[in-house]
């Protein structure tokens, strides 16, 4: 299993755009949930989002990030107001 910087600096990598790790991306485990819990913050929006440990490890290891992705997308469009 990957860690934490691991998994941010990995976001901030693809999304450079989005923001500083620990400050606008933030990752910690969860242990209850047994998942990473993506914190991603942009001016007054927020989304949360649990990465099962096998996604974020095959999203550090650059095979591929679709969950991670769609959230972040997801989050793009609420910043710039095309919610549905």
């Amino acid at each position: 299993m990957h860690d934490k910087k691991e998994l941010c600096d990995k976001i901030k990598a693809l999304y450079p755009d989005i923001g500083v790790c620990g400050i606008d991306v933030d990752v910690n485990w969860d242990e209850k949930e047994k998942m990473w819990l993506v914190h991603l913050e942009k001016g007054t929006h927020k989304l949360d989002h649990y990465l099962a440990t096998a996604d974020a490890d095959y999203c550090i290891d650059g095979k591929q990030c679709v969950s991670l992705g769609l959230e972040i997308a997801q989050l793009r469009k609420n910043i710039e107001g095309k919610q549905f």
